[in-house]
């Protein structure tokens, strides 16, 4: 099997991961459509986490909704940088949490540091009610403890370099943190320019409002191979 192949089939396998990890780790809540601990029942798990299934600005939604604001702003600043970070599965997503500073970005004058990046599979964001087949969260956190993401939806296609560099890690993570060494958010990679923007809240519980979204406008992937970004 070639390199190409084995990394398209890596990440197909992973999207695959991230759908079924519910099943594969317990936890008190899932992402399925179960009325007893899926999204629709959050509210009956927990008493603080009511918001869940009664809040006024509940995410995910979708982007063509009236509270969404679409922005152009080739202003907007990120200043990520490598950092030590670790990796684990926390049950329903895996999650590359930094210790070290990887960085911050700017909103409306806050400073916001990036704590974590994690993957949901399918996209749990929505345009025109199309799921896309991953959605990537980069989870910043400011000194007031308000939270910032930047959400990139993803098409499957040609390998996504970020996800390759890490592909050995995602094959045996667990649940207890697993060093990564150094790792660079900016490899990420993403057009900043033109963004979906509205304050929402966690896509988890508790579900606490008052998180500002950002999500990239394009849906694209990395090619591994020549290491550019094939925009949709």
């Amino acid at each position: 099997m070639d390199p190409n192949t084995k990394t398209i089939l890596f990440f197909a396998l992973f999207s695959l991961y991230l759908s079924l990890s519910n099943i594969l780790v317990a936890e008190p809540y899932t992402y399925d459509q179960n009325p007893e601990n899926g999204p629709e029942g959050w509210s009956k798990l927990d008493h603080q986490w009511k918001i869940c299934n009664h809040g006024k600005l509940q995410s995910p939604i979708d982007l063509t909704r009236g509270r969404v604001s679409r922005v152009h702003d080739e202003a907007w600043k990120i200043h990520h940088k490598p950092a030590e970070a670790v990796i684990m599965s926390r049950g329903h997503d895996i999650m590359v949490s930094w210790k070290g500073d990887a960085g911050k970005m700017m909103i409306d004058h806050t400073e916001f540091k990036l704590v974590q990046c994690h993957w949901h599979s399918p996209s749990e964001h929505t345009i025109n009610g199309t799921h896309y087949d991953m959605e990537l969260h980069m989870v910043h956190t400011s000194a007031q403890s308000q939270t910032a993401v930047i959400a990139v939806l993803y098409k499957l296609g040609r390998p996504n370099e970020f996800l390759t560099t890490l592909q050995n890690e995602i094959k045996t993570v667990g649940k207890e943190e697993k060093k990564l060494g150094i790792v660079d958010p900016r490899t990420i990679g993403f057009h900043t320019d033109k963004f979906y923007r509205y304050v929402g809240s966690l896509t988890a519980p508790p579900c606490t409002e008052g998180v500002i979204w950002t999500v990239v406008k394009k849906v694209y992937f990395f090619c591994v191979i020549c290491r550019w970004i094939f925009i949709y």
